[in-house]
């Protein structure tokens, strides 16, 4: 494509964006999930087996998902300051 005299030259934010630029977002958002999601799984797992051990059915596995929740939001907020 030529520019003849007088013609700008094509802002380049012009053109469509690509799709590779969305990239890092998207990775930060997946490891948001990863992270929310391990960080409960763990704390989970963990309340089922000090309920295994002690045999205190449901109070291991409160303080588990208490705990979890807790560890998930505490990793998340500390992904999410990155970007700020």
């Amino acid at each position: 494509m030529s520019i003849t005299p007088g013609e700008t030259p094509p802002d380049p934010s012009d053109q469509e964006k690509s799709p590779l630029r969305d990239l890092p977002g998207l990775a930060a958002f997946a490891a948001m999930g990863t992270t929310i999601a391990s960080c409960v799984a763990v704390g989970v797992l963990l309340g089922l087996y000090v309920d295994h051990l002690l045999h205190s059915a449901p109070v291991g596995l409160v303080i588990g998902i208490v705990l979890g929740t807790v560890a998930a939001v505490a990793s998340v907020a500390k992904l999410v300051r990155r970007f700020l």
